[in-house]
């Protein structure tokens, strides 16, 4: 099997240190196909920088980014990383969590998606999202390995969420949050508006039995890439010995017959998922409500308004 968006690379890596995971980013996008054109492209890495008051489990390791920050500065890249967090800008995140000292002396630029874009998705939902993310040569999401006590487990495709602007997603919690199956059809949307993309998993230590910002560490030791978020999701999923009826995206995935949700037709041209198992991974009990209550969004909104007249 050979079609590039059912191709999914799992290596073993066994500790946060950029060098080593320049290396195996680099077999990766050998193995993708993705290592030649990349000159002078303008590549967006897309971590997951969900909050600057977090701790540095709930964000995308600094040597990680690095790592795959190298590799593609190696290619001769022009290389942006940005992100919408949910509270703080993308400067700010980086900053706290030791991002910006990591890649000081790359030539990585940080940005914050501040340009709204109005796009419709294929449901009929007119979003606003960061131009940004949408105007560059190829979109590298960096998804964190998480458990999530909404979505089950927060992976590449969740992690794709970040293009929408802002207190924009506080407003599709709440809108569009009735069940879980409705808001995961929005972000499944959100895919079809992407330019070329791949995606790196940070699963070298993940967060389990809660998430996205209050879980518990557990090494898993293993960088994930592949061109498609859904095949990597599954791949994670099947790695993770979850049960993927439980995870909403991967729900709606499947029932759209997407190309990358069928377990069976997902080619590993290196690791195994099964080399992965017993890890212990354990996700949420149950699933809580998408739809914020009124004190959580009135809360979230104060927050935000405070973060911003601080920043400025």
């Amino acid at each position: 099997m050979n079609d590039p968006s059912l191709q999914v690379v799992l290596q073993r890596c066994v500790a946060y240190e950029k060098d080593a995971v320049a290396a195996l980013v680099e077999a990766a996008l050998v193995r993708l196909g993705r290592s030649g054109g990349l000159h002078g492209q303008i590549v967006l890495l897309k971590p997951n920088l969900i909050s600057s008051s977090g701790p540095l489990l709930a964000c995308t390791h600094p040597q990680f980014i690095a790592g795959v920050a190298a590799c593609f500065l190696d290619h001769g890249a022009r290389l942006f990383l940005g992100d919408s967090p949910a509270l703080g800008s993308a400067a700010k995140v980086c900053e706290k969590q030791g991002i910006s000292q990591t890649l000081k002396g790359m030539n990585v630029k940080i940005i914050d998606f501040s340009t709204p874009l109005q796009k419709r998705l294929a449901g009929g939902l007119t979003v606003t999202l960061a131009r940004e993310a949408l105007e560059c040569d190829l979109f590298v999401g960096l998804p964190k390995v998480k458990a999530h006590n909404q979505l089950y487990v927060t992976l590449a495709v969740k992690n794709v969420f970040g293009i929408v602007k802002g207190v924009g997603k506080a407003m599709l919690h709440m809108v569009h949050g009735a069940t879980h199956g409705e808001f995961a059809e929005i972000i499944l949307d959100l895919q079809d508006l992407l330019p070329p993309q791949m995606h790196f998993a940070d699963c070298i230590v993940a967060m389990h039995k809660s998430g996205p910002l209050d879980g518990e560490p557990l090494p898993l030791y293993c960088i994930a890439a592949a061109n498609s978020a859904v095949a990597m999701d599954t791949a994670l999923l099947t790695a993770l010995e979850l049960d993927p009826w439980r995870s909403p995206l991967w729900q709606v995935a499947a029932t759209r017959r997407l190309v990358g949700s069928d377990p069976a037709s997902i080619d590993y041209p290196g690791l195994l998922p099964a080399d992965f198992h017993g890890s212990g991974f354990l996700p949420p009990l149950g699933l809580s409500p998408i739809r914020f209550s009124s004190w959580q969004f009135i809360r979230g909104l104060m927050q935000r308004a405070m973060l911003k007249r601080r920043i400025y």
